[in-house]
């Protein structure tokens, strides 16, 4: 990077993006490392107490936390290891749509938006809200809104699907129990490195006045963006910016990363496997199931992971169902992994990811 000429032109990122990017992820190793090597100061530390005072030491709180402190995070390293798909650690977009049933499914819909964006609070992730369109009387039609941070879509791939929700509606004033669906699709946030070519004449452009909470400029000028790519049939929005130009140039972004998505998914055989079974947003088609009536409870159909606490996890710990999604994708690639290549592949990609 210290080379003569290499910011000569800003403007064209493609020399530097690259390099720039990888900087980040090393430096983001070595800030692990460091974190590493303080724990285990502090363990050794701790070991020393215990082998001259075992019983004063023992029970202590602050040990009992620095431990499930220390348990959590080697956890999520060891997850984060084996995150080595090509799109693992980027951004993630996620994009929410009710289905079928009015005001039930868009509430349901919204509550899913705060669900994850309280993960994403809780695990530290940036979140910028791209699109969001309310719903007449509660709820919303749809949001999409961007998790940056490392390993954002890696850790989301595996929530893209329907998700069933059963409880007592507060809508019905019988009290009737409600059965509500709403999906949720993860795309990876490509950069400026990753070329998509996008012809002018295959978009539809459409402008219209900003909805939900806003300013008068918001809500009396056609600052709101709405693409339509023929070819494709994909259609992105964007109205979060006063700006037409910036919800536009934000629609576009959204529509190359749809548009790489897709085009992964046709090249990678599992990919393409997993979305041909993509089905309706309704009976039998619900990767996950949050029960709140007649009991509590939340279950993944694909995993079977379970949590009894559902306040809890629509609270944002989503990390019991992630971690069992990403631990049996882990295991489907080990079965598929030939075996005279079980045990060296392995140790090498996760001694590559630590200087």
């Amino acid at each position: 990077m210290q080379a003569p000429g290499f910011w000569d032109d800003p403007a064209q990122p493609a020399q530097s993006a690259p390099l720039l990017r990888e900087r980040r992820q090393l430096e983001r190793r070595l800030h692990t490392l460091g974190k590493l090597r303080a724990d285990a100061e502090e363990l050794a530390a701790w070991r020393e107490l215990l082998a001259t005072d075992e019983e004063a030491v023992a029970g202590e709180p602050d040990l009992e936390r620095f431990l499930a402190r220390l348990a959590a995070e080697l956890d999520r390293l060891e997850l984060e290891l084996k995150l080595s798909g090509p799109d693992d650690d980027k951004s993630a977009i996620v994009a929410i749509h009710p289905g079928a049933g009015g005001t039930e499914s868009q509430d349901w819909a919204e509550m899913l938006l705060r669900m994850y964006l309280r993960w994403a609070e809780r695990d530290g992730f940036e979140v910028e809200m791209l699109d969001r369109q309310d719903g007449e009387e509660a709820g919303i039609k749809s949001a999409t809104f961007a998790v940056r941070g490392p390993y954002a879509y890696g850790y989301l791939s595996g929530e893209a699907g329907v998700h069933r929700l059963v409880r007592i509606s507060p809508y019905d004033f019988q009290a009737r129990r409600h059965t509500s669906f709403a999906s949720v699709d993860v795309y990876p946030e490509i950069d400026d490195e990753v070329k998509i070519d996008v012809d002018d004449k295959d978009l539809r452009i459409d402008t219209y006045r900003s909805s939900g909470a806003g300013g008068q400029h918001v809500n009396k000028t056609e600052s709101a963006v709405r693409i339509t790519h023929l070819p494709s049939g994909i259609v992105v929005s964007c109205q979060n910016e006063r700006s037409q130009i910036k919800n536009r140039a934000m629609a576009m972004k959204i529509l190359r990363s749809r548009l790489y998505d897709r085009e992964m998914q046709k090249r990678a055989a599992e990919q393409a496997e997993r979305e041909g079974k993509k089905k309706d947003i309704a009976w039998g088609s619900q990767i996950r199931s949050y029960v709140l009536h007649p009991y509590r409870m939340v279950k993944d159909h694909r995993t079977g992971a379970e949590v009894g606490d559902a306040d809890r996890v629509l609270d944002g710990d989503l990390d019991p169902f992630i971690e069992a999604w990403l631990k049996g994708q882990m295991g489907l690639a080990a079965q598929a992994a030939p075996a005279s290549a079980a045990g060296a592949p392995a140790a090498a990609a996760g001694n590559a990811l630590l200087p």
